[in-house]
């Protein structure tokens, strides 16, 4: 799961991705964007309200992977030059019929309830420098050059962001997946720092907590 975050995160800030090969709409009609207001009828019946910081940049549709079927939302806190400090980054997911697979998030032990929605939840802090391989047919590629098709971009390569994950029902087959990113530049603190045997690292748990505070302060979840 690891693996894929980080790939997904690498995609989204250096994958040369051409997010073109779009799919059939499927569960986009159950869902709209009113303001900064994000509303799905189904899979699940959701409203999720997002700060007044916070500019609603658009929506795609795709297949990934060829199993899964995705709709992705974003809203960004940028700069005058529309280079983005904070992003949530929203994604209904759900393999397609001709499969059996199910999402395994059993590895993620750490759980909070937003709305009465139970979500699994993680978080990584990476520099983005010297990651050399992505797919570039990823959901992150796909995320990135949608964004740049929409004038923004990243602002740098140290980043920290939390991972939340809503399974919508027993068949674990959809999910709910919304990615909070925040830009390191400013903090006086980078990456490498705070993962791994960085010199901050025994900060990490504090810092990522304090990651899920702010993630689940911009934003409102209730039921529709």
């Amino acid at each position: 799961m690891w693996k894929r975050l980080l790939l997904a995160v690498a995609a989204l800030l250096l994958a040369a991705g051409d997010g073109s090969r779009a799919a059939p709409q499927g569960d986009s009609a159950a869902r709209r964007v009113e303001g900064r207001t994000l509303v799905s009828a189904e899979r699940p019946a959701v409203r999720i309200k997002f700060d007044d910081d916070f500019k609603y940049a658009g929506t795609q549709s795709f297949v990934l992977y060829d199993v899964a079927g995705v709709e992705q939302f974003f809203f960004v806190d940028a700069d005058r030059e529309n280079r983005i400090r904070r992003l949530y980054w929203v994604q209904f997911e759900g393999y397609l019929p001709s499969n059996t697979h199910t999402y395994d998030y059993s590895g993620v032990k750490e759980t909070i309830n937003l709305g009465g929605f139970e979500f699994r939840t993680d978080a990584v802090a990476v520099n983005l420098a010297g990651v050399l391989s992505q797919r570039k047919d990823s959901d992150g590629a796909r995320a990135r050059a949608f964004l740049e098709s929409k004038g923004y971009r990243l602002s740098g390569n140290d980043f920290m962001w939390r991972r939340l994950i809503h399974l919508t029902d027993e068949t674990r087959r959809h999910e709910l997946l919304i990615v909070y990113l925040e830009d390191l530049g400013g903090t006086g603190l980078t990456a490498g720092d705070l993962m791994g045997q960085g010199r901050h690292s025994a900060r990490w748990p504090e810092v990522s907590r304090q990651l899920l505070r702010r993630a689940a302060k911009g934003m409102k979840i209730e039921r529709n």
